[in-house]
């Protein structure tokens, strides 16, 4: 399957070509030329697939006519080694944890898969750069951690990012190279744009991205919507699930690529009524919704540090997909929550149903406790373990939240960081020296 540029101006690429460059020539992101719909008969056996049977039978929609099957099998088995339980918080509200992978994040599915991936098509020395506003640069880190042939140089805004979440990522050494930038998170990815597009650093290191950008890491994503709408039908009260499904997914949004996966999902099929993109203060897409005026603002600092994102980069990707505000808005609500929102939230469903959540997925549980309508049931996804934000989950709510052993690992080791100013010059100086 060819990969065309959102900006239409660059040559249709191959899977590989679109994996090994992330971002294409003129700027744009790269979208499948087209996505396959599923047939009936593999909605109707959902609930009797394994997590890892599922995601192989829709990464072969997009992937099969260019990676052969055995080989796709085991990338995609390899990646999905560990549960993505769905968990009851409510009569009508549901969590899908998605951070029992190695770094306790969402994006462990995503940078695996693509680390996997690129392994397969890489004959040369690859250079991964990641922009990270949290849990991007340990899952990619992580993810790529001792890959021959592929250096991962991540990129993160100085004094914005959690502790446990910047631990995760400066402290492994080997091919991993954690770069501070005295800026904000999208600061960082404009650094990583500019670097793609630079002709003499281009011509000095082969670069690519394993942000959401690029369509190894974010496509991957849509797996796990497939499994949290199989684990519904398992539920004998939704078990007529159907084309008309009256499920509801709620995804806290950041830079988009999680919920376009989703979307990509039910292009394909799956059976889901609506989404919602809950944002924090950071609300762009929310304003869009409301008067279909794309204006981003300064980035906010706030508590759900992985959504600070004023420009979410996928939202291209979103538009060429439906192509009008109003198709948008016809599948996609919004939300946004201020920090004190997010700490009530936190301290409510902790009282009221014993479940912790994390700054992200209070505002996607907030929004589902606020936006279902009569005979709807919510899916929301929980994007990191609490632990990852200790400090501030233990404010809000006055305790002393366990740290699982996986993070506490991460914090023995010794931080190792390259200080960088808000600068591409000094930026590609250092990467041309490399």
């Amino acid at each position: 399957m060819n990969y065309y540029s959102t900006n239409r101006k660059a040559p249709e690429v191959t899977l590989q070509e679109a994996v090994v460059k992330g971002l294409a020539p003129d700027k744009g992101l790269y979208m499948p030329e087209r996505i396959k719909s599923l047939p009936q008969e593999f909605f109707e056996h959902m609930p009797e697939m394994s997590l890892q049977e599922m995601a192989y039978q829709v990464a072969d929609a997009f992937f099969g006519e260019d990676v052969p099957a055995n080989k796709l099998r085991q990338i995609v088995f390899d990646t999905l080694s560990f549960e993505i339980p769905l968990v009851k918080v409510t009569d009508h509200i549901y969590s899908l944890e998605l951070f029992h992978g190695p770094t306790l994040a969402f994006k462990d599915v995503g940078a695996r898969f693509m680390a996997r991936l690129l392994a397969h098509f890489n004959k040369e020395q690859v250079n991964v750069l990641v922009a990270t506003s949290g849990d991007t640069g340990s899952a990619v880190a992580n993810g790529f951690l001792g890959v021959e042939g592929i250096h991962v140089y991540v990129l993160y805004p100085k004094g914005k990012v959690s502790r446990l979440q910047e631990a995760q990522f400066t402290t492994l050494g080997q091919n991993i190279t954690a770069i501070e930038v005295e800026g904000t998170f999208d600061d960082c990815q404009a650094l990583v744009k500019n670097a793609f597009i630079d002709a003499e650093l281009n011509a000095h290191m082969k670069l690519t991205s394993a942000n959401s950008i690029n369509v190894a890491r974010f496509i991957p994503q849509s797996f796990y919507y497939f499994w949290a709408i199989a684990q519904l039908m398992k539920n004998a009260q939704f078990s007529m699930l159907n084309s008309q499904s009256n499920a509801v997914i709620c995804v806290p949004s950041g830079n988009f690529g999680n919920i376009t996966s989703g979307l990509f999902g039910k292009r394909m099929g799956l059976p889901v009524k609506r989404f919602i993109a809950a944002n924090n203060r950071n609300d762009v897409f929310f304003r869009y919704l409301q008067n279909g005026l794309y204006d981003p603002h300064p980035t906010i600092a706030t508590y759900a540090n992985a959504m600070d994102v004023s420009d979410p980069s996928n939202f291209v990707r979103l538009f060429e997909l439906y192509g009008s505000h109003d198709a948008i808005k016809h599948d996609i609500s919004g939300a946004t929550y201020t920090d004190e929102q997010i700490a009530e939230t936190i301290r409510q469903c902790y009282k009221d149903n014993g479940y912790l959540l994390d700054p992200h997925g209070a505002c996607g549980y907030r929004a589902l406790q606020e936006g279902l309508q009569d005979g709807e049931v919510g899916i929301f996804l929980e994007t990191a373990h609490p632990a990852k934000f200790k400090e501030r989950v233990d404010a809000i709510l006055g305790a002393d939240i366990e740290i699982p052993e996986k993070l506490q690992a991460f914090m023995k080791g010794q931080k190792q960081t390259v200080p960088m100013q808000n600068d591409f010059a000094a930026f590609k100086a250092f990467l041309m020296q490399e």
